[in-house]
């Protein structure tokens, strides 16, 4: 009893204050203030003489106050013990390296190199500390030694990792693609470590030795591991028919004759603008896969292709498409996307919102689950809305919104009733879902939704009758039905009669990406240069810089123009919802490697 009592005292006492001590310890280690950490790690050496973390740390705070005599003090001891770890001999060498003794140094860290001969699996350790030290020869003789031993042992991808430190990167290529060759690491996880080496420029050093090396293999090992590999490195140097030479050669070869690479590649290469590559990509899958869902998703795609520049001729050839695919493939669950895409070219670019409304109420009378019915209802509703069918529209809506109120789904099912709302003029039932969107898990529908939310709120605190507001509500469901010359006319409007008002900024960025959309681009540069010079630290400052960015960089082709305004967001909108995008952009204009 004597004794269980004295051990609950000893956790409640003495735990609590060495917990303390170790917090503080570290606190001040971390915050740089070495004098007072090395009290406390002093006292945790002294009561856990057998924590290596403590004794570590407490010679690097002797290290940082150059008491470097006071460290070999104790570490000459902490060795002599029996059973000391060896990554010790290390920690002494390398307060010989900072006492310019390179001669002890050496000694100590062949000291640490004789452990793995006692103990191949100290190797792992000995290596880590020596890399840790930047000490990399040392480090790969440690790691060799230990998998000399014990062949059990697998060091190489740290073996990879300091060849490339070392600047040896053909050896370090050549160890990652043994590593992915013989299964012992993920091709995703060295791509990672390799893309560090290598830019978006073909001609760069780096890139044409892996190159070499990929087609070298290729060569004596024919897999198609080889051809994934070079597809990868092709994309990542913009190489996008080279890239698709590849994956051609992948699916051939391939037992599955999945075409999931190649349609990504599509889209990539679709996103990328280089729409003569993203055809032949989409007429290749169409042509060639027996699955008749992924022949019916490469035609649609070349559909959305098509219609990129619309004539007359070309929307009588595209109905006549869809025609053919709809005696093809009739009504069917298991081809939703051909109906709504369907739906979507009467509605946007027939403007014929009658008949898509109908193609989607036959649609709903198939046997659908929960998630088919919201795909179809929320096409459905955003065709109503284009028809100003809002009350319609906003019931299919809200019945999503109720049916997966914690999807993705729902939460844009709401943000639509919210938009719907403010086409209506409907401005306190917009707000009242905006506020809850403001938290999605979406963070594309947060943004949005922060941003209807502060156009609505901002302008009706400013103008009770809500005027501008009215007319930039107008404006923006005159876009959405594709009437761009009759909404950019109603922002000129708001420009010329609203001047300096709170939505002035609101009205030259949407004015902005409508006059982008007709191809007038000096014009569209005007509207964002104006939003930076006079509202440089408002809410869209970002949006504008980013805008402009865009514009410079394609169609304008003024890179370092481009440049300029995304190193803007980099250093001044850490908290952009653009700030990725835009760091990656730059990168890629400057030619460094993008992950």
């Amino acid at each position: 009893m004597r004794f269980i009592i004295l051990f609950t005292l000893y956790f409640v006492f003495i735990t609590p204050a060495a917990a303390q001590d170790d917090f503080l310890a570290k606190q001040y280690f971390t915050d740089g203030e070495y004098e007072k950490a090395v009290v406390f790690y002093e006292k945790l050496v002294q009561k856990s003489p057998r924590r290596t973390d403590y004794a570590e740390s407490l010679v690097a705070c002797y290290q940082q106050l150059e008491r470097y005599t006071d460290a070999e003090r104790f570490l000459l001891e902490k060795i002599s013990r029996p059973n000391a770890y060896p990554t010790l001999y290390i920690e002494l060498g390398y307060n010989y390296t900072l006492r310019n003794q390179p001669e002890k140094a050496t000694q100590f860290y062949d000291e640490a190199i004789k452990k793995i001969d006692e103990n191949p699996n100290f190797g792992y350790g000995i290596g880590f500390r020596f890399q840790k030290y930047a000490i990399l020869d040392y480090a790969t003789k440690a790691y060799l030694r230990a998998m000399q031993l014990n062949p059990q042992l697998d060091y190489n991808f740290q073996l990879a990792r300091i060849y490339g430190e070392q600047g040896d990167i053909e050896k370090m290529y050549q160890s990652y693609l043994n590593l992915i060759s013989e299964g012992k690491a993920s091709k995703a996880n060295v791509l990672r470590n390799i893309d560090d080496f290598i830019s978006s420029d073909a001609e760069n050093e780096n890139n044409i030795k892996l190159k070499r090396i990929l087609l070298q293999n290729a060569q004596q090992n024919p897999d198609i591991l080889w051809n994934q590999l070079l597809s990868w490195l092709f994309v990542q140097q913009q190489q996008y028919k080279s890239a698709f030479n590849q994956e051609k050669a992948i699916y051939k070869r391939s037992e599955s004759s999945s075409a999931n690479r190649l349609e990504d590649l599509g889209k990539l290469v679709l996103e990328a603008n280089e729409i003569e590559v993203a055809t032949d990509v989409f007429q290749f899958i169409y042509e060639n896969s027996t699955n008749e869902i992924t022949k019916l998703n490469a035609k649609l795609e070349l559909i959305d292709i098509d219609l990129l520049q619309v004539t007359d001729k070309k929307l009588t050839t595209v109905q006549e498409t869809f025609n053919g695919l709809l005696d093809t493939y009739g009504y069917k669950s298991q081809t939703l996307q051909l109906q709504i895409a369907y739906a979507n070219f009467l509605t946007f670019k027939k403007n014929d919102p009658g008949e898509a409304i109908a193609v989607l109420k036959k649609s709903l009378k198939l046997p659908l689950n929960e998630y088919s019915t919201a795909y179809v209802k929320s096409a459905l509703g955003d065709i109503l809305v284009f028809d100003k069918k809002f009350n319609e529209a906003l019931i299919y809506f809200t019945q999503i919104q109720k049916k997966l109120k914690n999807d993705v789904l729902g939460q844009n099912a709401r943000y639509k009733v919210a938009q719907t709302s403010f086409y209506k003029g409907d401005f306190d039932w917009a707000l009242t879902q905006l506020k809850v969107l403001r938290g999605s898990t979406s963070q594309l529908i947060a943004n949005d939704a922060m941003q209807l939310s502060l156009l609505i709120s901002d302008n009706s605190l400013e103008d009770s009758t809500q005027t501008a507001l009215k007319k930039y509500a107008r404006a923006d469901l005159l876009a959405y039905q594709n009437k761009t010359q009759e909404a950019i006319t109603i922002l000129d409007d708001i420009l010329k009669n609203h001047k300096g008002e709170k939505i002035e900024d609101e009205a030259l960025l949407k004015q902005g990406a409508l006059l982008e959309s007709t191809g007038a681009f000096e014009k569209a540069e005007f509207n964002y240069i104006k939003i930076i010079e006079f509202y440089p630290n408002d809410i869209l400052a970002d949006d504008a810089h980013f805008a402009l960015a865009e514009l410079y960089r394609d169609p304008l082709n003024q890179p370092e123009k481009a440049k300029e305004n995304y190193e803007k967001i980099i250093y001044n909108y850490q908290d952009s919802y653009y700030f990725p995008q835009a760091r990656k952009n730059f990168r890629m204009l400057r030619g460094d490697a993008i992950n």
